[in-house]
């Protein structure tokens, strides 16, 4: 879990939304499995609203831990296994991808290109931004459920300042990481239109993140059309928590920004920015916007 998210959706109550790993471009591979995540070690809170992972190494099936956002690393349909995260590179990147989308180029100078060749979206980050792995996928789930079921997702996403906060909240020793904001795209199959999907994914991201249990703190704003600079047309929303209690060291407010269209398979994809809001380093809306008008699609792997 990663403060405040939500699962893919194909309904209005992002809570009822069907598995994002069954969505477009959150296929699992063949011929593996993913294994259940095993319950939380004795003495750890349930509601714990800091980081738990499952990292699953794909070309062998091995479970291991992890450290930043809740993750999986799943591979893309029937694609092979793929690799695992990518390095952080301080430098201007372009994205090839053997399984498909051919090699994507930023679009900002100075910037880095953040690829889903599943999905067939891309969508530039400034420099500072870590790049994961095309088959990671970020997750959150409700605090007090024990099979750990996803409410939003997003995969191949860009995380800034994965250690922006770490701390022992719940002090078993181990000290859990919470990043300060990530990007990432996911297919919404099922949803009914672009609008219920900019709605109900921005809501997710905030509620899960960081507002559990109370969903009355979580406004969303009106939804409105939008173009980014590819041509690309959707729905957009933005919601935002407030007055959110403060019980532990790495607790905020946090705001998410959806953009939902659809790919160049007609069908239905989102991008999603979540981060924390009012703390020093927040992620000013403008650049949220900037990264936002460089969502553009591609032919999207299909083998």
């Amino acid at each position: 879990m990663w403060p405040g998210e939500r699962s893919p959706g194909d309904g209005t109550d992002p809570q009822q939304h069907a598995n994002p790993y069954r969505q477009p471009g959150y296929q699992q591979p063949n011929p593996y499995t993913v294994p259940a995540q095993p319950p939380a070690p004795q003495g750890r809170d349930p509601r714990d609203r800091r980081t738990r992972t499952l990292a699953i190494a794909l070309a062998v099936a091995v479970v291991a831990a992890a450290t930043v956002t809740g993750a999986v690393l799943l591979g893309g349909g029937d694609d092979e296994a793929g690799p695992g995260p990518t390095p952080t590179s301080a430098s201007p990147a372009t994205s090839a991808d053997p399984r498909g989308g051919g090699e994507q180029k930023p679009t900002v100078a100075g910037w880095k290109v953040v690829v889903n060749p599943g999905l067939g979206v891309a969508f530039d980050v400034p420099a500072d931004w870590a790049l994961e792995s095309p088959d990671w996928v970020s997750y959150v789930a409700a605090n007090d459920d024990p099979e750990d079921k996803p409410l939003v997702a997003m995969k191949a996403p860009a995380v800034l300042k994965k250690q922006w906060c770490s701390s022992d909240d719940d002090k078993d020793g181990r000290t859990e990481d919470t990043a300060l904001a990530s990007a990432g795209s996911r297919g919404n199959n099922g949803a009914k239109s672009t609008e219920e999907i900019a709605r109900a994914d921005s809501a997710a991201w905030v509620y899960g993140l960081y507002t559990q249990p109370d969903k009355k703190k979580v406004s969303t704003g009106p939804v409105t059309s939008f173009t980014t600079a590819s041509g690309l047309t959707g729905s957009v929303a933005t919601s935002q928590s407030s007055g959110v209690v403060r019980r532990d060291k790495c607790d905020s407010d946090g705001k998410a920004t959806t953009f939902a269209f659809t790919n160049s398979a007609g069908d239905f994809a989102s991008w999603s920015f979540v981060g924390a809001k009012g703390v020093t380093d927040e992620v000013p809306q403008a650049t949220v916007e900037k990264v936002l008008s460089t969502v553009r699609v591609f032919t999207p792997t299909d083998s």
